[in-house]
């Protein structure tokens, strides 16, 4: 499915568990069909490692066949200028950097889907104490690693988009307006989540989606690609 794909990610901390000539393997095999190869959650580890901690995971992770670094903003719980550090650093080893910004709404501001009775009594939606993201200020933080020399910016809007007919589109429009589509990534957990999304703003919106829906996705995308797809997969594909 390479003609597909445009980058691997090893999700979260995956690597980590398996053989380094085996992520080789991967990785060299990635390149093979035009497929750039990011990390996932990781760097948040070494936080504890002392000052050169960092600079060593950089070296390992392009020796190992990495071509981006994913820095989950969320997880690390760094300074501003400690992140925008972080960035320079993985570009000055000529790698790409993806910073992962999570978007956090108050579940209480998700309207509630489903039908209902005309006139039916709604339970309200209790106020919940979790962090609420201020989306001025992740946008801005955003916008200080593009400049920085940030390749892309990951958005994980699960608690925005977890569920189709809850998206907050006007959080998405915020965030796209001011970062554009073509330096951002949406983690689309579901088919009918990149289905709002393509068909909202096009068919070249950067979506992270599971390895099991990229033929889904290539189909919402406009490619006839036929009832069991092999209009398109030639027979050296899986059929799935």
């Amino acid at each position: 499915m390479g003609q597909f794909v445009d980058g691997l990610k090893f999700a979260g901390g995956s690597h980590s568990l398996m053989p380094k000539n085996f992520i080789k393997e991967v990785t060299d095999m990635a390149h093979k069909h035009d497929v750039y190869v990011s990390t996932g959650d990781w760097a948040e580890h070494l936080r504890g490692k002392g000052p050169s901690a960092f600079k060593e995971y950089i070296e390992e992770c392009k020796h190992l066949g990495f071509d981006t670094i994913e820095l989950n903003v969320g997880s690390l719980g760094i300074p501003e200028e400690t992140l925008l550090r972080f960035v320079r650093l993985i570009k000055s080893d000529g790698m790409k950097a993806k910073p992962q910004f999570t978007l956090k709404i108050n579940r209480s501001d998700i309207p509630i889907g489903g039908d209902r009775a005309f006139g039916a009594y709604i339970v309200p939606q209790p106020q919940t104490y979790e962090m609420v993201e201020d989306v001025d200020l992740l946008i801005r933080r955003a916008e200080r690693c593009l400049e920085a020399g940030a390749d892309m910016i990951m958005i994980d809007a699960d608690d925005v988009c977890k569920y189709a007919d809850s998206v907050r589109a006007d959080v998405i429009a915020k965030v796209i307006g001011r970062l554009g589509l073509e330096k951002t990534m949406f983690e689309a957990s579901s088919a009918q989540t990149s289905e709002w999304f393509i068909k909202h703003y096009g068919p070249k919106v950067n979506l992270f989606v599971d390895h099991s829906q990229v033929m889904d996705l290539e189909c919402l995308r406009g490619r006839n690609l036929g009832k069991n797809h092999t209009s398109v997969l030639g027979s050296s594909y899986f059929l799935f």
